[in-house]
């Protein structure tokens, strides 16, 4: 075998292509590679202490997708997505929650078969090591979880006002799906402050394996297909932009770019809705029409305060609690979620007028069961450009993603009235005590809205004969051979949560039906993992211990 020739090849060292690397990397008969446009994590605390987090938006860490023009909203809002080793669990704030079991239900009842909860939870326990008590929780797996310490006055006061009108202190994580609750959230974050990404708990202790390959600054052109509709390998630009090089797969190319740049590859390379590729001018492989639509996303708003009284300053990462409530009855699942946020948040509202303080506090509740769809559409044909990404927000036809939010910003108003709350604000600076009536608050949030970067099924699984959906249940694309996706954009729906740990759990499943396929082609694979108990800590403990740079190259063999 070529130095160019491996077994499996990953594209996107983000959230899932980390954990599948190092998954499928287990077995020492296999080669695997990885691909990352970006640089490297390890050893870079920019990445690695996770109170920084805030200053990675609109950084060199950060592709920045701006939106398209937007019917009814903020049409200056840009879609952060990670440009690093670790993706998105390395560049956000670590809110760590289990998928709702409604939700994934959910997603088996419309053809993700095998993705129900009582089939995917064993995956979630398997990559924890959670401080939380429960049978249900793992406590020896790679990532570390824990819960958020109560020490924010602010924060405290903000419970006992919520729990004033209605909605109890609960901790998230305990089995059971929070659909009226408020808590401090869990994180995957070490005791020091250092993130859990999947790069630092799955791949920095692995990267001395020698069937192991990482290769940054890789940015990947196309998927390579040959006339029989087979994935053979992907083209990527050297990380010198000298010219191009081509790695072969053997048995699997393995797509983990995520809900952006997955879609966008894919029509790259001829598999999306044959109108806009031939729009593009990009020959037709796979006539796939749900390549790029579905794009579901966690619309957010805004109620800012000023503080009467100094705001913390330290945190573990500034966004501490989690507060769901439910705006009609009958629903298993919250359909409202605001995150409080001990900073200062005018990043959409200063541009309108809107005042602005150095010492201040904000709840942002997001419509968490949204049914606006966008889409995300090629440019060009250069694979440079950046992807049309159009999130429709607001645009469902019955209102209902407005009608949510509006009840939002009218609870967060509620809560902060309550005197626990009430006595740390100063004064509301947006939406601002005169804005009142339905007509005008629509008119705030349309303007001022922000996303919780939560992009999602713009290539998502479903049932064999689902037209619409690329993926089959086990993450295949439909029509192509030896080709898989495996991040956000495979989900049939967000989950009524921040959806991380959710795609940590995905790529856990994936690898074992990657081995699983394998073994049953008569590869010698290692086959199925494990149990939680014997497979949790396979890929290391997460530690900072053993995250050299071995393995991790930025100028790929044979690349001259």
């Amino acid at each position: 075998m070529s130095a160019e020739e491996f077994d499996y090849v990953i594209v996107g060292g983000g959230t899932a292509g980390c954990i599948v690397a190092a998954r499928l990397s287990e077995d020492p008969a296999v080669r695997v590679c990885l691909l990352e446009a970006g640089p490297s994590d390890v050893g870079d605390d920019a990445i690695l202490i996770l109170n920084r987090w805030m200053h990675l938006l609109d950084s060199g860490y950060d592709w920045d997708y701006p939106v398209e023009p937007q019917e009814k909203g903020n049409s200056f809002l840009r879609h952060a997505r990670a440009k690093v080793l670790g993706g998105c669990s390395s560049h956000n704030s670590c809110i760590a929650f289990w998928p709702p079991a409604e939700g994934l239900d959910e997603w088996a009842a419309a053809g993700a078969t095998g993705w129900d909860a009582a089939s995917t939870w064993p995956y979630v326990a398997r990559l924890e090591d959670n401080d939380a008590e429960g049978d249900h929780h793992g406590h020896d797996g790679p990532v570390r979880l824990r819960d958020v310490p109560p020490v924010d006055p602010c924060g405290v006061a903000l419970l006992a006002s919520a729990a004033a009108v209605g909605i109890p202190t609960v901790a998230f994580n305990r089995g059971e799906t929070v659909r009226q609750g408020a808590g401090w959230f869990q994180i995957n974050a070490d005791e020091d402050g250092r993130r859990m990404s999947s790069s630092h708990a799955y791949l920095h202790p692995v990267l001395g394996r020698q069937n192991l390959e990482v290769r940054t600054g890789c940015r990947v052109s196309e998927i390579v297909i040959d006339d029989q509709l087979v994935a053979t390998g992907v083209r990527y630009q050297r990380p010198d932009l000298t010219g191009y090089d081509v790695v072969t797969a053997r048995r699997e190319v393995v797509v983990t770019a995520g809900a952006i740049d997955t879609p966008k590859l894919l029509m790259l390379s001829g598999v999306g809705p044959a109108d806009h590729l031939a729009e593009i001018g990009i020959p037709v492989r796979v006539d796939s029409p749900g390549v790029g639509a579905n794009l579901d996303d966690h619309v957010e708003g805004l109620v800012f305060w000023e503080a009467s009284a100094p705001m913390v300053t330290e945190s573990t990462q500034w966004w501490e609690i989690g507060i769901f409530a439910t705006t009609e009855p009958g629903l298993d699942q919250p359909d409202l979620m605001m995150h409080y946020g001990s900073v200062p948040f005018d990043m959409n509202t200063l541009r309108h007028g809107f005042p602005t303080t150095d010492n201040g506090f904000c709840l942002t509740p997001n419509v968490t069961q949204g049914r606006s769809r966008g889409t995300v559409r090629l440019r060009s044909r250069d694979f440079r450009d950046r992807p049309k990404v159009d999130p429709r927000y607001f645009t469902d036809p019955d209102g209902h993603d407005e009608r949510v939010m509006l009840a939002g910003v009218r609870l967060a108003r509620e809560i902060a009235a309550r005197p626990p709350l009430a006595q740390w604000i100063a004064r509301e600076l947006a939406p601002g005590p005169d804005i009142t009536s339905d007509e005008d608050l629509l008119d705030y949030i349309h303007r001022t809205h922000n996303t919780v970067y939560h992009p999602a099924g713009t290539a998502r699984m479903g049932a064999a004969d689902d037209d619409l959906a690329p993926l089959d249940p086990e993450l295949r694309v439909k029509g192509i051979r030896g080709l898989r996706v495996v991040d956000a954009s495979a989900m049939p729906k967000l989950p009524a949560v921040n959806p991380n740990i959710t795609v940590m759990m995905m790529a856990e499943k994936a690898a074992d039906l990657i081995k699983t396929a394998a073994g049953s082609a008569g590869s010698g694979s290692a086959g199925v993992a494990g149990s939680a108990a014997d497979t949790g800590s396979a890929a290391g403990t997460g530690s900072a211990a053993a995250t050299g740079s071995a393995g991790v190259t930025g100028e790929p063999a044979g690349s001259r």
